[in-house]
């Protein structure tokens, strides 16, 4: 690390810059060079996902939909309607609905373990998310830190300025009193 970012970290968060991590350094390096540090986290975690991870999340987006509760419900009842009611005697899965039931535990037992596939990676979106929020909250502290330090030396700039034209005006003033004084006084 050089001397100017070592010199930032100190000045501006009160840290020595050996306690920092890669995150912490990228963000000083960003600021010092003056470039951006956003960055479209989805379209990271887009460009590395797999085909498998695609499906799982599309099975997890449609599974946890309201339109595949209700076409499941209708399903549902179109199943069991059929083969209580207008199948009776010919009813290929007649009422404790055997089939029905192996149905929809293979169903739950390959959509459970894909939705927590997809939740498992939601999770690590989400600390992506986190890591590059904290980034960007560090790096925006840091300007914000930085322009208080500018404000601050034109503040006490101009008060040396001031402080100058004060100190000169001072001494006008005092040799025209003493010019003042030295007139004789006309009675």
């Amino acid at each position: 690390m050089n001397k100017i970012v070592e010199d930032m970290a100190n000045r501006l968060l009160k840290r020595k810059p050996e306690g920092f991590g890669p995150l912490e350094s990228r963000v000083l390096q960003s600021t010092l060079e003056r470039t951006t540090i956003t960055r479209d986290t989805n379209k990271a975690v887009a460009f590395h996902a797999t085909y498998g991870d695609r499906v799982a999340d599309t099975i997890a987006r449609i599974g946890g939909s309201w339109s595949f509760i209700l076409g499941f419900l209708a399903f549902l009842a179109v199943w069991t309607v059929g083969n209580a009611w207008l199948l009776t005697r010919d009813a290929f899965d007649p009422y404790p609905f055997i089939f029905l039931n192996l149905v929809l535990s293979m169903l739950a037992a390959i959509q459970a373990p894909v939705i927590m596939m997809s939740q498992n990676r939601q999770t690590e979106r989400d600390r992506i998310d986190a890591a590059h929020d904290y980034e960007v909250n560090l790096k925006a502290e840091i300007e914000i830190m930085a322009l208080h330090e500018k404000l601050d030396e034109l503040r006490h700039s101009e008060i040396i300025g001031m402080r100058d034209e004060i100190l000169r005006m001072a001494e006008q003033i005092r040799r025209i009193d003493e010019k003042l004084s030295a007139r004789p006084a006309t009675e």
